[in-house]
């Protein structure tokens, strides 16, 4: 049945809407906004800084002019290079930030050289300094030094955003991520680092890193004479694969496969020059194209004609 076209564009449109934004779709918080004029402009450093006035008599501009490095005219080729035109944001935030831009450019950046620090985090108050969170910049969990003991992510580190706890890493857990999931074993631990390391495949937990450090097998696995061995799923008395199928033992695991009995070492299809195509659970045995289907045999094109143009022959009689 089609749609009449209003009904079908109505449709379409509450599709879209339904659609989950792509993550290339969200919008920069004004953080990452900040932090990406900085960027640019610290790279509208590097790439100004071999330039001059571009006057034929470099020396004089500089005596004159004062010297490019630290000029307003290297100011205002970065500024130029920082958004692009179609960049509505970067341009906004740009023009209403431009005196605080040059203000530091000519007194400020001896005495505050790093220009994020300065621009973002204390004087638009935008961003946080790293290991640091949340409207007041308070230090994440486990210190500004080293958030989440190193092993995690620190909600909202560097923003003005987040509640500064701790999202761990794999392997580690707790509210500051120095405790060790299971199938992970503590491998240090002392008053500033934790390291969990995996254990054996075989192990749900363990203390160490062997089969023989287990304190509990993983399921698959079973406890023999102090370790923990791959339990032959394959060799129990009832095995878990259909009539149909061949079971395949794998570490703390089975798979079950189709037979193919035309790979078998007994052939399935018996009859000469028959071919056997595998089917799910089964097979069909089938002659060749062009071949006459016999009870014994698939006889080729030639013979079968031969046998049929052949007269049979009469048994002789004797004279009486």
């Amino acid at each position: 049945m089609r749609l009449p076209r209003p009904a079908a564009l109505g449709l379409l449109s509450l599709l879209l809407l339904l659609l989950p934004a792509p993550e290339a779709a969200k919008k920069p918080t004004p953080c990452q906004r900040c932090r990406g004029l900085v960027d640019k402009f610290n790279q509208g450093l590097v790439d100004t800084a071999k330039k001059n006035f571009g006057g034929g008599n470099t020396a004089w501009e500089e005596k004159t002019l004062s010297k490019y490095e630290s000029s307003e005219i290297r100011l205002l080729e970065i500024l130029e290079g920082l958004c692009e035109s179609s960049d509505f944001e970067c341009n906004q935030m740009l023009e209403a930030q431009e005196e605080h831009l040059e203000a530091w450019w000519l007194q400020l950046k001896n005495e505050y050289p790093d220009l994020f620090e300065w621009f973002c985090v204390k004087t638009l108050k935008l961003c946080c300094s790293p290991g640091t969170y949340g409207p007041d910049c308070l230090a994440c969990q486990g210190g500004s030094q080293r958030p989440c003991s190193g092993n995690g992510h620190c909600s909202g580190d560097g923003s003005r955003q987040g509640d500064g706890s701790c999202r761990c890493h794999v392997g580690y857990q707790g509210p500051l991520c120095t405790d060790c999931m299971d199938g992970y074993f503590s491998s240090l631990r002392n008053e500033t680092h934790s390291v969990c390391t995996a254990c054996d495949e075989s192990c749900k937990t363990c203390s160490g890193p062997t089969n023989r450090d287990c304190g509990e097998c993983e399921v698959g696995w079973v406890l023999d004479e102090g370790a923990c061995v791959d339990v032959d799923e394959c060799a129990a008395e009832t095995p878990p694969c259909s009539a149909a199928q061949f079971c395949k033992n794998a570490n703390g695991s089975y798979t079950c496969e189709d037979v193919d009995e035309c790979s078998l070492a007994e052939k399935a299809c018996v009859r000469k020059n028959e071919n056997c195509y595998n089917t799910p659970g089964s097979y069909v045995c089938v002659c060749p194209d062009g071949f006459e289907e016999t009870e014994d045999a698939c006889v080729p094109p030639a013979e079968a004609e031969a046998t049929e143009e052949s007269p049979t022959q009469l048994p002789a009689h004797e004279d009486l």
